[in-house]
Protein backbone atom coordinates (compact mmCIF):
# COMPACT_ATOMS: atom_id res chain seq x y z
CA UNK A 1 0.00 0.00 0.00
CA UNK A 2 1.43 3.38 -1.00
CA UNK A 3 2.33 5.74 1.81
CA UNK A 4 0.28 8.93 2.04
CA UNK A 5 2.56 11.73 0.88
CA UNK A 6 0.48 14.39 2.61
CA UNK A 7 -0.51 13.10 6.07
CA UNK A 8 -1.00 16.59 7.50
CA UNK A 9 -3.46 17.46 4.74
CA UNK A 10 -5.34 14.22 5.41
CA UNK A 11 -5.62 15.01 9.11
CA UNK A 12 -6.85 18.53 8.35
CA UNK A 13 -9.45 17.16 5.94
CA UNK A 14 -10.70 14.64 8.51
CA UNK A 15 -10.96 17.35 11.15
CA UNK A 16 -12.74 19.74 8.77
CA UNK A 17 -15.39 17.19 7.86
CA UNK A 18 -15.79 15.82 11.38
CA UNK A 19 -16.05 19.23 13.02
CA UNK A 20 -18.69 20.32 10.53
CA UNK A 21 -20.72 17.20 11.25
CA UNK A 22 -20.32 17.51 15.02
CA UNK A 23 -21.64 21.08 14.76
CA UNK A 24 -24.54 20.32 12.43
CA UNK A 25 -25.65 16.86 13.64
CA UNK A 26 -24.20 16.66 17.13
CA UNK A 27 -21.44 14.37 18.32
CA UNK A 28 -23.65 11.40 19.24
CA UNK A 29 -25.49 11.51 15.90
CA UNK A 30 -22.28 11.52 13.86
CA UNK A 31 -20.73 8.17 12.99
CA UNK A 32 -17.35 7.32 11.54
CA UNK A 33 -19.23 6.29 8.40
CA UNK A 34 -20.71 9.81 8.19
CA UNK A 35 -17.22 11.26 8.35
CA UNK A 36 -15.94 8.83 5.70
CA UNK A 37 -18.81 9.83 3.40
CA UNK A 38 -17.54 13.40 3.37
CA UNK A 39 -13.90 12.55 2.68
CA UNK A 40 -13.99 12.13 -1.11
CA UNK A 41 -12.61 8.63 -1.40
CA UNK A 42 -10.73 8.25 1.87
CA UNK A 43 -11.55 5.12 3.83
CA UNK A 44 -12.14 4.20 7.46
CA UNK A 45 -8.61 2.86 7.40
CA UNK A 46 -7.30 6.35 6.64
CA UNK A 47 -9.19 7.73 9.63
CA UNK A 48 -8.00 5.02 12.01
CA UNK A 49 -4.45 5.46 10.77
CA UNK A 50 -4.50 8.94 12.31
CA UNK A 51 -7.09 8.65 15.10
CA UNK A 52 -7.88 5.81 17.49
CA UNK A 53 -11.54 6.72 17.90
CA UNK A 54 -14.28 9.24 17.26
CA UNK A 55 -13.51 10.71 20.70
CA UNK A 56 -9.92 11.34 19.59
CA UNK A 57 -11.21 13.15 16.50
CA UNK A 58 -13.43 15.35 18.66
CA UNK A 59 -10.57 16.19 21.00
CA UNK A 60 -8.30 17.14 18.09
CA UNK A 61 -11.04 19.13 16.34
CA UNK A 62 -11.94 21.00 19.53
CA UNK A 63 -8.28 21.76 20.28
CA UNK A 64 -7.79 23.08 16.75
CA UNK A 65 -10.91 25.25 16.95
CA UNK A 66 -9.77 26.69 20.29
CA UNK A 67 -6.18 27.29 19.13
CA UNK A 68 -6.60 30.93 17.97
CA UNK A 69 -8.39 31.78 21.22
CA UNK A 70 -5.70 30.11 23.31
CA UNK A 71 -2.98 31.85 21.30
CA UNK A 72 -4.52 35.27 21.96
CA UNK A 73 -4.76 34.51 25.68
CA UNK A 74 -1.16 33.31 25.79
CA UNK A 75 -0.13 36.62 24.26
CA UNK A 76 -1.86 38.41 27.14
CA UNK A 77 -0.15 36.17 29.68
CA UNK A 78 3.29 36.75 28.15
CA UNK A 79 2.98 40.53 27.89
CA UNK A 80 5.43 42.12 30.34
CA UNK A 81 3.90 45.56 30.05
CA UNK A 82 1.36 45.24 32.86
CA UNK A 83 0.64 43.35 36.06
CA UNK A 84 -1.20 40.12 36.83
CA UNK A 85 -4.45 41.77 37.88
CA UNK A 86 -4.61 43.81 34.67
CA UNK A 87 -3.90 40.72 32.56
CA UNK A 88 -6.64 38.81 34.38
CA UNK A 89 -9.14 41.53 33.51
CA UNK A 90 -8.02 41.28 29.88
CA UNK A 91 -8.66 37.51 29.92
CA UNK A 92 -12.31 38.11 30.90
CA UNK A 93 -12.80 41.08 28.55
CA UNK A 94 -15.19 40.97 25.58
CA UNK A 95 -12.27 40.63 23.17
CA UNK A 96 -11.20 37.39 24.87
CA UNK A 97 -14.58 35.86 25.76
CA UNK A 98 -16.73 36.60 22.70
CA UNK A 99 -14.75 34.38 20.26
CA UNK A 100 -15.20 31.42 22.62
CA UNK A 101 -18.94 31.99 22.94
CA UNK A 102 -19.25 32.28 19.17
CA UNK A 103 -17.47 28.93 18.90
CA UNK A 104 -19.91 27.41 21.41
CA UNK A 105 -22.77 28.75 19.32
CA UNK A 106 -21.35 27.17 16.19
CA UNK A 107 -20.95 23.85 18.02
CA UNK A 108 -24.56 23.85 19.19
CA UNK A 109 -23.81 24.17 22.91
CA UNK A 110 -25.88 27.33 23.25
CA UNK A 111 -28.95 25.72 21.67
CA UNK A 112 -29.06 22.31 23.34
CA UNK A 113 -26.12 21.42 25.60
CA UNK A 114 -27.69 18.12 26.70
CA UNK A 115 -27.95 16.93 23.09
CA UNK A 116 -24.26 17.75 22.75
CA UNK A 117 -23.22 16.19 26.05
CA UNK A 118 -19.87 14.86 24.82
CA UNK A 119 -18.88 18.29 23.52
CA UNK A 120 -20.09 19.84 26.78
CA UNK A 121 -17.97 17.37 28.75
CA UNK A 122 -14.96 18.39 26.67
CA UNK A 123 -15.64 22.03 27.52
CA UNK A 124 -16.02 21.17 31.22
CA UNK A 125 -12.69 19.33 31.18
CA UNK A 126 -10.95 22.19 29.40
CA UNK A 127 -12.44 24.70 31.84
CA UNK A 128 -10.11 23.15 34.40
CA UNK A 129 -7.14 21.85 32.44
CA UNK A 130 -6.84 24.84 30.09
CA UNK A 131 -8.81 27.86 31.27
CA UNK A 132 -8.17 27.49 35.00
CA UNK A 133 -4.76 25.83 35.19
CA UNK A 134 -3.09 27.24 32.06
CA UNK A 135 -4.39 30.81 32.13
CA UNK A 136 -6.22 31.97 35.27
CA UNK A 137 -4.01 30.31 37.88
CA UNK A 138 -0.70 31.57 36.42
CA UNK A 139 -2.10 35.10 36.20
CA UNK A 140 -3.38 35.00 39.77
CA UNK A 141 0.04 33.75 40.90
CA UNK A 142 1.72 36.47 38.87
CA UNK A 143 -0.53 39.04 40.53
CA UNK A 144 0.36 37.66 43.96
CA UNK A 145 4.05 37.97 43.08
CA UNK A 146 3.78 41.54 41.79
CA UNK A 147 1.43 42.66 44.58
CA UNK A 148 -1.63 43.38 42.44
CA UNK A 149 -3.59 40.37 43.80
CA UNK A 150 -3.93 39.01 47.32
CA UNK A 151 -5.33 35.47 47.11
CA UNK A 152 -4.42 32.64 49.51
CA UNK A 153 -5.63 29.82 47.23
CA UNK A 154 -4.80 30.67 43.59
CA UNK A 155 -5.43 27.20 42.12
CA UNK A 156 -8.80 26.72 43.78
CA UNK A 157 -9.85 30.29 43.01
CA UNK A 158 -8.96 29.80 39.34
CA UNK A 159 -10.97 26.57 39.18
CA UNK A 160 -14.03 28.09 40.85
CA UNK A 161 -14.01 31.20 38.66
CA UNK A 162 -13.52 29.20 35.47
CA UNK A 163 -16.33 26.75 36.17
CA UNK A 164 -18.74 29.47 37.27
CA UNK A 165 -17.92 31.65 34.28
CA UNK A 166 -18.14 28.87 31.69
CA UNK A 167 -21.11 26.90 33.03
CA UNK A 168 -23.18 29.36 35.07
CA UNK A 169 -22.44 32.97 34.12
CA UNK A 170 -22.95 32.07 30.46
CA UNK A 171 -26.28 30.24 30.83
CA UNK A 172 -25.76 26.95 29.01
CA UNK A 173 -28.47 25.31 31.12
CA UNK A 174 -30.82 28.26 31.46
CA UNK A 175 -31.88 29.18 27.96
CA UNK A 176 -34.54 31.54 29.32
CA UNK A 177 -32.02 33.73 31.15
CA UNK A 178 -32.49 37.39 30.25
CA UNK A 179 -29.84 40.03 29.79
CA UNK A 180 -30.66 41.36 33.26
CA UNK A 181 -30.30 37.85 34.72
CA UNK A 182 -26.86 37.54 33.17
CA UNK A 183 -25.78 40.98 34.38
CA UNK A 184 -26.90 40.09 37.90
CA UNK A 185 -24.82 36.90 37.74
CA UNK A 186 -21.89 38.97 36.53
CA UNK A 187 -22.16 41.22 39.58
CA UNK A 188 -22.31 38.18 41.87
CA UNK A 189 -19.22 36.66 40.22
CA UNK A 190 -17.32 39.94 40.60
CA UNK A 191 -18.28 40.06 44.29
CA UNK A 192 -17.21 36.44 44.80
CA UNK A 193 -13.89 37.08 43.06
CA UNK A 194 -13.37 40.17 45.21
CA UNK A 195 -13.91 38.07 48.34
CA UNK A 196 -11.12 35.81 47.05
CA UNK A 197 -8.83 38.82 46.61
CA UNK A 198 -9.30 39.16 42.84
CA UNK A 199 -10.63 42.29 41.11
CA UNK A 200 -12.24 41.33 37.79
CA UNK A 201 -13.56 44.86 37.24
CA UNK A 202 -17.32 45.27 37.46
CA UNK A 203 -17.63 47.44 34.36
CA UNK A 204 -15.28 45.13 32.47
CA UNK A 205 -17.38 42.07 33.30
CA UNK A 206 -20.61 43.87 32.50
CA UNK A 207 -19.25 44.85 29.08
CA UNK A 208 -18.36 41.21 28.46
CA UNK A 209 -21.81 39.99 29.45
CA UNK A 210 -23.51 42.63 27.31
CA UNK A 211 -21.52 41.33 24.33
CA UNK A 212 -22.33 37.70 25.19
CA UNK A 213 -26.03 38.53 25.59
CA UNK A 214 -26.01 40.05 22.11
CA UNK A 215 -24.86 36.66 20.76
CA UNK A 216 -27.29 34.58 22.82
CA UNK A 217 -30.28 36.72 21.94
CA UNK A 218 -29.36 37.17 18.30
CA UNK A 219 -32.30 36.29 16.10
Amino acid sequence: MARNKYPDQTVEKILDVAFGLFCSKGYDNTSISDIVAGLDGLTKGAIYHHFDSKEAILDAAFERAMAPIAQARRAVCEDRGYNGAQKLRDIVSPESVVPQVELWQRMGLLNDPIANARILATEYRDSLSVSAHSFLQPLIEEGIADGSIVCPHPREAAEALSLLANLWLIPLFDQEATRDDMLARSDVLVDMASALGIDLGRNNMRATIEAVADILHRK
